[in-house]
């Protein structure tokens, strides 16, 4: 697809209802409202700037700049003029392909860190007075790329501190684990590969265990990684029990253990009934399990996940599986270990998954409901799929890319909206903006001069065609860990 067709249609005209003489166009990027977001994602994880502007800056390399002008122009012209039921003009779009690159200073917050809302985490503004359209231009494509891998960050981060609270309070010796407590289980219901890739990206600056695969190429190819990205274990799916048959489930079982003598094995559990699997066929099979130098993973896949986990009855003792749950339902069977923090651990070669439907508010419940039974957190993973990460938009931060300072003629105008309809949430900054850190604490300081507005914590990351003030996964990974 041509490169210039990666905007909303409106934007096309632009470039003509700027005031005569505007030479520079001045925007930021910035989380404007939590409102809409889960319950504790007070800041925004700073995520995904570099990979958006590379993937842009490849885009239009493939897509524009490096086809016959007149092929992508005349293309262009003719798709327009049938759009908008007049003949199109696209000489300013001949002269950027003259140019040969993208004409922006983009700068932005360093990536794996925490940014509170309404502090602008990204700035773009053009280099050449040519193109003072091209900044504003490219606001679409940056937001429907940029506000998904935040987005997903952010939540990420927030069930990676619950687990982190909750393995302080009841194992803390197996604190290491939590980078893997919260897996991607996202891809098959995202909106999209792109989607699917983006948000799971997001969730890979801050967990190590991923079922999108897609995530891998990404962070190699975007944020440099190298050696292991992340990771999963062989595991079932529903066909595989299935075609087992029902008679024959725990021979399903025998049969996945001889095939996986070693490591860690996850098995679906409900395709029929889960209470029979952990009543009946576990404990015939326990003395197979305890052999296998691994450890078997249970997966329920349906059901309340915080009953199914963890019983529906608040205390040990119940007398039925629904009201002990699964981790209860293990214990009884292979039992484990009570560490120094006076919590059951379950054996190292048993374990359980959940993975359907999974949010924040469960991933808390079914913590503290565990510890409330006196289990360890540890003792359960949780995937985390598209019921967290596709149920978002742009407005779960209220994200928006707004010009805020212009030159016209030589002299600077600071801009700003504050619609008088709106509730505060769209008033924007006012002319040219720099962050800077109160106390560890970043904050906005707009109406600055332009000496000022080039110094600060926003960092140019691109410009001009050029990259600059590259980050690897390794780093950004490192900071957020750093901030829990």
């Amino acid at each position: 697809m041509n490169g210039l067709l990666l905007t909303d249609g409106y934007k096309t005209g632009h470039h003509q209802q700027y005031p005569k003489g505007t030479e520079y166009v001045y925007s930021n990027w910035t989380p404007r409202s939590n409102k809409y977001a889960p319950q504790g994602c007070d800041k925004v994880l700073s995520f995904g700037q570099q990979y958006v502007v590379k993937w842009l800056h490849q885009y239009f390399h493939d897509n524009f700049f490096s086809q016959p002008k007149a092929k992508v122009c005349n293309e262009i012209k003719e798709e327009l003029t049938l759009y908008l039921g007049a003949p199109y003009d696209v000489s300013h779009f001949e002269k950027l392909h003259d140019l040969q690159y993208l004409p922006i200073r983009v700068k932005s917050l360093p990536e794996g860190v925490e940014v509170p809302i309404r502090v602008p985490m990204v700035t773009v503004v053009n280099t050449d007075p040519a193109f003072y359209w091209v900044t504003n231009f490219l606001e679409t494509i940056l937001s429907t790329m940029l506000w998904q891998p935040m987005t997903s960050a952010t939540i990420a981060l927030n069930y990676k501190r619950i687990f982190k609270k909750w393995a302080l309070d009841t194992d803390p010796a197996s604190l290491g684990f939590i980078d893997f407590q919260g897996h991607d289980f996202s891809m098959r219901g995202m909106g999209g590969l792109q989607s699917a890739q983006s948000s799971g990206m997001g969730h890979a600056a801050v967990f190590l265990g991923s079922d999108t695969l897609p995530v891998i190429s990404g962070m190699r190819k975007y944020y440099n990684a190298e050696g292991f990205v992340v990771g999963s274990v062989n595991a079932t799916e529903h066909s595989v029990m299935c075609a087992g048959t029902k008679d024959d489930e725990i021979g399903t079982f025998k049969q996945l253990m001889a095939t996986y003598p070693k490591g860690i094995l996850s098995v679906v559990s409900d395709t029929w009934d889960l209470w029979k699997v952990l009543s009946e066929y576990l404990p015939e099979l326990k003395e197979e399990v305890l052999a296998r130098d691994g450890k078997l993973v249970i997966r329920p896949d349906s059901g309340d996940p915080v009953d199914i986990i963890c019983g529906e009855q608040l205390t040990l003792g119940g007398q039925s599986p629904v009201e002990k749950g699964v981790v209860e339902m293990l214990w009884d069977v292979f039992g484990g270990t009570v560490n120094e923090k006076g919590y059951k651990v379950l054996d190292m070669h048993i374990g359980a998954i959940y993975g359907d439907s999974i949010t924040i508010e469960r991933a808390k419940q079914i913590c503290e409901r565990l510890y409330h039974k006196g289990f360890a957190s540890t003792n359960v993973v949780l995937g985390i799929g598209s019921f967290t990460y596709q149920y978002n938009t742009r407005d779960t931060f209220g994200f928006a890319m707004k010009a805020t300072s212009v030159v016209v003629d030589g002299k600077r105008r600071e801009i700003f909206k504050d619609p008088i309809t709106d509730d505060g949430v769209k008033k924007s900054a006012k002319g040219l903006v720099k962050v800077v850190l109160n106390n560890g604490e970043y904050a906005l300081v707009d109406q600055v001069s332009e000496a000022e507005e080039g110094t600060g914590e926003l960092q140019i990351i691109y410009e001009n065609g050029q990259f600059i003030n590259e980050v690897n996964l390794e780093v950004i990974r490192e900071r957020i860990n750093n901030s829990l």
